[in-house]
């Protein structure tokens, strides 16, 4: 994967567009991505990651993408041009974001979205063409994933290499670790493994413990089903409770144990069998007995009864018998009863109508005539009236006519009053006009000349700022060098000091000589100067003897002041070559100064800030005021020929209404308006109409009473009655009639039915029976049901306990057979899972499988974070991967350990310093790298970005990482180094600059000569 081109829109700090030429930048194969503090430097590789993933590294995914700077219509968007898989592809991606709407005012969502293209050959032979792949977030995901090879994890982990992470991992216990290793290799289905045996256990561990406490409910419930009598099954199940304990000896015993309360059993129910067959013939005896009786003593009953009701019956006929003479006549006058309710409604009919006619006739006008007057002379009346009615609609017409017309003089009036007093506010408004845009013209002319100035004070700030801060580092090195020349002078002392040991000791040690070589004589032994086995006289040493041991430690001591020495002068010459450059910066001129003036500017530039922040709202007022003046004038124009058509109207609505009042006033009369007196009009009219209608209405009911009268007396003199008056005495309602008639029938029939009862022959002959004892019968037959019930229920209950304990029986024998398999298989299962989850039972190490498949990896990391961490630390280091027991109960297997080269010794990567640490965990994260792209497929990764760190290193550590990173641009990668340190600047020619303004970060291409 090789990074060619990124272009960012409004994202992160960048308020514009921003590019980044990744093939010039990396041309020489190494970079520097640098910046202040807060500048945008990680956001350049946020948008890397937005671009492939749609989301950012997970320790920023939380922070906004769009960019606070930008302009609102300006759309946030991210376009990366890049090599993946020999493939030229461009990714633009753009968030969810918000935007002011295209028409009116207000803002919209503009949702998110995804461009995929690839560079494909022209087959005209041209440069290469842009091919559209996808625009659906999915699809280019799911495109880009599968050429890289990694989730976004791994890319931000062995791509955007996180140094701060990787120092954390190199000190991390082994559950920190492995959350790392497992999201970068995906050992996610090991883990379900682990999760899936541990199922497996505890569903084989339920199915054992289940099955024996199957066993014991079932062994319960036969000793329960055998009854009281039973052998307890307790002294056949053994005391302990563990899922495999005992199987055999428990299953064997119970079923001994089931089969002997079987046997016991079927003999209680032949006893039983045979104790119901009595019982049985005795109850049925007992029960034939018992219904003799009873229908005997129910014979002598009915018979007793039937004589007692005969005789009743007979003295309530005897008592009824002027009941049917009333009958009688009620049922002749039922012809009679129909002219009776149609006379009276008659007459209430008569009465009513007449008492309407005297209140219609009273509503008429005290002084009338028509109140006496006959129905005809009534009816003439209101003809008269409805026809004068009728003449005064048009004048009502007229008159509604004349009122509508005041309405709308009044509404003209005072429309003529709002289009003067319109005019008039508008010609106010336009004489005081020329001075306002005056004003606000003035106003805006010292705005943009403070705006002018608020610039000009921006950069005098700026380089005063500048400035103050090279004169602080200026005073601050000088400080540092006086400290500095001091100690120079101090180590320059110790090293002359340390080299005139040295020659004092080599030449007591020449001096010396001969007596050393006479420590090394043996007699018998050559001597090595002159040959001679015999030595005579042996030189003797004058003083205080001095070795070779003496004199290398000298020469160490020598060489080591000399060393300090020339540290201590190299930095006393970078001291002072940085002071020379403060200097120049601040122009010579004192810190003191500087911040007065700075101060100064300050408060020049706030009081033009001030004035130049009304520009903006002084132009909007300016076009307001001139829109005004447009609107104003076209009111003016408006109202002045609103007002004369309103005066027209009027004149003419003033006529009409004139001659409106005219005929109106001839057609009311005495009346205060046409609508009252035809109001009145119609009042009496409708008060005519109605007494008419009660006059007629009277006459006909009178008419209709007089004949239902002689239909009455025709119809009781031929029904027998002597006149009307006897007939409606003779009447009953219906109902009451019905019941007479239905009580003397029933009391007929009742009195026939006692007396066939009396004379049946069988209870004359139960009557002539002696008295029965029913209470004896009854007692013996509860005797022996009692009996026969013990009997069955005894016989029952050993049936059932027969049944029981042959089908608990069976179960137990199913149960046991299929135990053992169960027991097997659970044992198997619990070992294995106890295994893979690193029981310490069943793992020595106690190492889960995917800890045992993370070591592996962890393994293959440490090897390739060695190569390199050799060099870097002059092959002193090397990191080794330990599975050795740790402490306590955590997991082993992902250790780290260094081996120090130096004291041959191995030990905890925690005891690093903090320039070895950096370079240690800049290793493992290559390594890690190469390890992730091997796991990924092999794809090659051209581009890395390496991320802070390199500020804990001292010159000559930095001098082998270097030397590492230009190892890996000669594999033809580029690599990119996000850092603050200044050496890196002058070390590394091509570097991206990011600059923070006010109004956001911007990015540029700079060499050395910008630093």
């Amino acid at each position: 994967m090789r990074l060619h081109r990124l272009t960012v829109t409004a994202f992160g700090p960048f308020a514009g567009t921003e590019q980044v030429d990744f093939d010039r930048l990396a041309d020489t194969g190494l970079f520097l991505l640098r910046g202040a503090t807060g500048a945008g430097k990680s956001s350049v590789l946020d948008a890397v990651c937005f671009a492939l993933f749609g989301e950012v590294p997970g320790a920023r995914k939380g922070n906004p993408l769009r960019s606070d700077h930008a302009a609102p219509d300006l759309l946030t968007e991210v376009r990366l041009e890049l090599t993946l898989g020999g493939r030229r592809l461009e990714v633009t991606r753009s968030p969810e974001q918000r935007r002011p709407k295209r028409r009116g005012t207000g803002w919209t969502v503009e949702k998110a979205a995804t461009l995929l293209r690839e560079a494909v050959a022209d087959p005209a032979g041209g440069p290469a063409v842009w091919r559209a792949l996808s625009k659906s977030h999915q699809e280019a995901g799911e495109e880009i994933r599968q050429l890289v090879g990694m989730s976004r994890d791994q890319f931000c982990q062995v791509v955007l290499l996180p140094q701060g992470d990787f120092a954390r991992f190199l000190r991390a216990d082994s559950r920190q670790r492995a959350e790392l290793l497992g999201r970068l290799f995906d050992t996610r289905r090991f883990e379900l493994l682990e999760r899936w045996l541990a199922e497996q256990r505890q569903q084989q561990e339920a199915a054992v413990r289940g099955g024996r406490q199957q066993l014991r409910d079932l062994a319960a419930r036969a000793e329960e089903a055998a009854g009281p009598l039973a052998e307890p099954a307790a002294q056949w199940l053994p005391a302990e409770d563990g899922p495999a304990a005992g199987s055999a000896e428990l299953t064997g015993a119970v079923l001994g144990w089931a089969a002997m309360l079987r046997v016991g059993a079927a003999e209680q129910l032949a006893v039983a069998a045979s104790a119901l067959a009595g019982a049985e013939l005795a109850h049925g005896s007992a029960q034939r007995r018992r219904q003799h009786a009873a229908g005997l003593a129910d014979r002598q009953r009915r018979h007793r009864e039937a004589a007692l009701s005969t005789a009743a019956l007979a003295e309530q006929a005897a008592a009824l018998a002027g009941e049917h003479d009333r009958l009688a006549a009620a049922q002749a006058a039922v012809g009679v009863e129909s002219l009776l309710r149609l006379r009276a409604g008659a007459a209430a009919a008569a009465l009513a109508a007449a008492d309407q006619e005297r209140s219609r006739r009273a509503a008429l006008a005290a002084d009338s005539a028509l109140r006496a007057a006959p129905a005809a002379e009534l009816a003439e009346a209101e003809h008269r009236l409805r026809a004068e009615l009728g003449r005064l609609e048009a004048a009502r017409a007229d008159e509604q006519r004349q009122a509508r017309l005041t309405a709308d003089r009044a509404e003209l009036a005072r429309e003529q009053a709002g289009a003067e007093e319109l005019a008039e506010e508008a010609q106010d408004w336009l004489v005081d006009y020329a001075g306002r845009h005056k004003d606000l013209a003035e106003e805006q002319a010292a705005a943009r000349a403070a705006e002018a100035r608020v610039e000009q004070l921006d950069l005098r700030r700026a380089q005063l700022t500048d400035r103050l801060t090279a004169a602080g580092r200026r005073d601050a090195l000088r400080a540092e060098i006086t400290g500095a020349e001091r100690s120079v002078l101090d180590l320059r002392g110790l090293a002359q000091e340390a080299r005139a040991r040295t020659l004092d000791l080599q030449e007591r040690r020449l001096a010396g000589m001969a007596a050393e070589l006479a420590e090394q004589l043996r007699p018998g032994e050559a001597c090595r100067v002159c040959g001679s086995a015999e030595h005579p006289a042996p030189a003797r040493p004058a003083g205080t003897p001095v070795t070779a041991a003496d004199e290398r430690r000298a020469r160490e001591a020598q060489r080591q002041a000399e060393a300090e020495q020339g540290t201590a002068e190299a930095a006393l010459t970078a001291l002072r070559v940085q002071e020379a450059a403060a200097a120049g910066s601040a122009g010579g001129r004192d810190a003191g100064e500087l911040a007065a003036e700075l101060a100064e500017v300050e408060q020049g530039r706030a009081v033009a800030l001030r004035a130049a922040d009304g520009l903006g709202q002084l132009g909007q007022r300016i076009e307001q005021l001139a829109q005004e003046q447009q609107t104003r004038q076209r009111r003016l124009r408006e109202a002045g020929e609103r007002t004369a058509a309103l005066a027209a109207r009027m004149q003419a609505l003033t006529a009409e209404s004139e001659e409106l009042a005219t005929r109106i006033a001839a057609a009311r009369g005495d009346a205060p308006s046409v609508a009252a007196r035809a109001g009145a009009l119609a009042a009496q009219a409708q008060a005519v109409a109605a007494a008419q209608t009660a006059a007629q209405t009277a006459a006909g009911a009178a008419d209709r009473l007089a004949e239902a009268e002689r239909e009455l007396h025709a119809a009781a003199l031929s029904a027998g009655f002597e006149h009307a008056g006897a007939a409606a005495a003779a009447v009953l309602p219906a109902a009451e009639r019905g019941a007479l008639r239905a009580r003397l029938e029933r009391l007929q029939a009742e009195l026939a039915a006692a007396e066939a009862r009396l004379a049946d022959p069988e209870l004359i002959a139960a009557a002539a029976e002696p008295p029965v004892d029913q209470e004896m019968a009854q007692q013996a037959l509860v005797r022996a049901t009692e009996r026969l019930r013990r009997a069955a229920a005894e016989e029952s209950a050993a049936q059932e306990r027969c049944l029981a304990l042959a089908r608990l029986g069976g179960r137990l024998a199913e149960l046991a057979a299929g135990l053992a398999p169960a027991l097997e298989r659970y044992g198997r299962i619990s070992r294995l899972a106890g295994l893979v989850a690193g029981a310490p039972a069943d793992n020595a190490l106690r190492m889960r499988l995917e800890s045992y498949v993370l070591a592996a990896r962890l393994e293959q990391v440490a090897a390739a974070a060695s190569d390199r961490l050799v060099k870097m630390s002059g092959g002193r280091y090397t990191l080794v991967h330990s599975d050795g027991l740790v402490s306590g109960n955590k997991r082993s297997g992902l250790s780290l350990r260094v081996v120090d080269a130096w004291t041959g010794s191995e030990r905890d990567t925690a005891t690093l310093s903090g320039g070895e640490s950096f370079f240690a965990s800049l290793a493992l994260a290559l390594g890690l790298a190469d390890v992730v792209t091997d796991e990924a497929g092999g794809m090659p990764l051209d581009t890395l970005f390496i991320d802070e760190g390199f500020g804990s290193l001292d010159e000559h550590t930095l001098e082998e990482v270097m030397d590492v990173l230009d190892g890996l641009r000669e594999r033809d990668r580029a690599v990119g180094i996000v850092s603050h340190v200044a050496d890196l600047r002058s070390r590394i020619p091509s570097q991206l600059l990011v600059r923070k303004h006010r109004h956001g970060s911007t990015l540029r291409l700079a060499g050395r000569e910008d630093a």
